[in-house]
């Protein structure tokens, strides 16, 4: 993932008449907690595969449900879900559109972020990790990324994206092997 579409072929009207129907609704329910085979969502879910192929095949279109390389793995795609909320949702205050939990995190994102960028890396620890989290949940668990593109996602943030992805790492937030990056800490945000 490289950040949130803006080009989506499908509208959010589209993405909630997908998700409205029960087992559409239940799939993508499921596959939040993790992939799953199509076989293994019908056995789970109680619902006959060719039934649950077509459900998948409308999610799909709809970029909520993505089909691995593999082509047997199915993931929900909180991009596009996220993309959706943003396109209906009202306007919201930096800190809580920031993703902000609570008072606390929406008071420290507010202070160090302007108009989506980061204006300077905190250097007290506490408000440095509630900005770091942040920043880690561009990064999709379980994907790894190559050492360019995860400049071109923090770069997003902040110029200085050596320094900000030498934060993430030190702090825990990704880890780092042979040039590939990978999330390891903060909260999953779906």
């Amino acid at each position: 993932m490289v950040g949130v579409a803006t080009d989506m072929a499908e509208t959010p009207n589209e993405i909630l008449r997908a998700l409205a129907d029960p087992e559409r609704l239940a799939i993508a329910g499921s596959l939040a907690r993790g992939e799953a085979s199509a076989s293994a969502l019908s056995n789970e879910l109680g619902i006959p595969l060719t039934r649950l192929r077509k459900h998948l095949n409308r999610l799909a279109a709809t970029g909520v449900v993505r089909l691995a390389d593999d082509r047997t793995t199915y993931r929900l795609d909180p991009t596009t879900l996220r993309w959706a909320a943003e396109q209906v949702g009202p306007p919201r205050e930096s800190g809580l559109a920031l993703g902000a939990v609570n008072e606390q995190e929406e008071l420290v994102l507010r202070a160090f972020f302007r108009d989506g960028r980061l204006t300077e890396i905190p250097a007290k620890e506490s408000k440095r990790r509630i900005v770091l989290e942040r920043i880690a949940l561009e990064f999709e668990p379980g994907i790894h990324y190559d050492e360019r593109t995860v400049n071109v996602i923090v770069g997003r943030f902040y110029n200085d994206h050596a320094a900000l992805r030498r934060y993430l790492v030190d702090e825990g937030f990704l880890a780092r092997d042979g040039g590939k990056y990978w999330r390891t800490g903060g909260r999953v945000d779906v």
